[in-house]
């Protein structure tokens, strides 16, 4: 989301972890975590690496550090950022989003004001009837199970969502520590969808169920006409990410 802008995970250098432009080799051997005060640290070769704006990578849990510990080593010979999300996940959280949350629950909110799954096609039928058998159970799950009820219409016009429900989605977003709502800013955009990426971030679907629901019309729009390998590279990375955040919130459980 705009307020928080990805950030790459810190690389590597002897005495602390700094960005740069020049490719990082790997230097150390072991991969491990440790209880600190304050959570759980990602330790290379019982040091452990910071975050872009010089902050110790700790995380909340074991679980979450040792998600962070697979990226750190998996890595080979150089250092590749973009192979570590989880990393780049904790950055964010301890970096920007304590500065930022209140603007970044406000974005989460506006998603709800114009969610996805509140646009439905006015043709073809087909397609009209697969939005409504797929995307109402959730409409109705975040009415049921968290206080938001969203009304869904035909076409692509902006439609005023319920202001009460808006706020609700604002509260549960500031009721999350800073991992769990870096976790749900990332989610929500990648979705175009607060319900999807609420339900995401409360185990109601797993990132692949999430992920396949936010692109229901892109996945007809491939029945009818095929698909491209270009656009089937940006699926998959999409798809990746979905995993990830799956993983990402059960580790923070």
């Amino acid at each position: 989301m705009s307020h928080i802008p990805p950030l790459d995970p810190a690389v590597a250098a002897r005495k602390g972890f700094r960005e740069t432009e020049e490719r990082v080799r790997r230097f150390w051997k072991t991969v491990d975590v440790g209880a600190v005060p304050g959570g759980w640290a990602v330790l290379l070769d019982g040091r452990t690496p910071k975050t872009p704006a010089k902050a110790p990578l700790v995380l909340p849990t074991e679980a979450a550090a040792r998600l962070a510990a697979e990226e750190w080593d998996a890595q080979g010979e150089f250092v590749e950022p973009t192979t570590m999300p989880a990393t780049r996940l904790a950055s964010t959280a301890i970096d920007r989003i304590g500065a930022a949350r209140e603007a970044v629950a406000e974005e989460i909110a506006a998603y709800a004001g114009s969610d996805a799954l509140c646009y439905l096609a006015e043709a073809p039928r087909s397609l009209v009837e697969r939005q409504a058998r797929a995307w109402t159970p959730w409409r109705d799950w975040a009415a049921r199970e968290m206080g938001v009820s969203l009304e869904p219409g035909e076409g692509i016009v902006h439609r005023a969502q319920d202001a009460a429900s808006l706020k609700r989605v604002k509260s549960h977003a500031l009721g999350l520590d800073d991992f769990r709502l870096t976790g749900l800013a990332t989610a929500v955009p990648l979705f175009g969808s607060a319900v999807l990426g609420l339900a995401l971030e409360q185990a109601a679907l797993s990132g692949d169920e999430a992920f396949d629901l936010s692109r229901l019309d892109e996945a007809f729009q491939e029945d009818q006409w095929g698909v491209d390998e270009e656009a089937a590279q940006r699926t998959d990375a999409r798809r990746a990410e979905a995993r990830l955040l799956e993983r990402w919130f059960a580790a923070l459980r």
